[in-house]
């Protein structure tokens, strides 16, 4: 008696009998369509960056924004604000003593990680990379920050404390 070849095989692989090897198997062809749309979204993607930027440039900070009032921060504390203007910028407002007021830009110019004011240390700390920050200048004292840290003019008026862009 002679067994059916076909009641060895299960059900499912006779209703779907296809191999691995051709299920697995990327033609060049299909790698080069691949490569071909992958390529073509990555250009389309990067013409749309530069079209914003230039169709839609940054503007200046312009005029005196109100922050806070003086008696709002102790001396050796800091106050976090931001301002609304083309996009939202996130700043750090330091009470140094003495009438001493800086603002600062709250992004590290590394990988713009949140930076603080650590009065203990009288630095400004990036804490992701441990970058350091002269509190008086921005300038950069230690780490990895490429460059200082963008810098607002700080205006005290009848015990209000206003920011604007710092002249050049």
């Amino acid at each position: 008696m002679s067994k059916d070849p076909n009641s060895e095989i299960p059900k499912w692989k006779q209703d779907f009998p296809i191999e691995q090897k051709e299920a697995t198997h990327v033609s060049r062809r299909e790698f080069a369509k691949f490569l071909t749309l992958l390529s073509g979204a990555l250009a389309v993607g990067n013409t749309a960056i530069v079209v914003k930027s230039l169709a839609f440039p940054e503007k200046p900070l312009e005029g005196e924004h109100a922050i806070c009032m003086e008696s709002e921060v102790r001396e050796g504390d800091s106050f976090m604000f931001e301002i609304e203007g083309s996009k939202t910028i996130p700043y750090l407002l330091i009470n140094l003593g003495n009438g001493e007021w800086r603002a600062f830009e709250q992004k590290c110019t590394h990988l713009s990680c949140a930076v603080k004011y650590r009065h203990d240390l009288g630095q400004i700390e990036c804490p992701c990379h441990k970058g350091y920050f002269n509190p008086r200048t921005g300038d950069v004292i230690q780490g990895p920050p490429p460059r200082r840290l963008p810098q607002l003019e700080v205006v005290i008026r009848e015990g209000q404390v206003f920011v604007k862009a710092q002249q050049s």
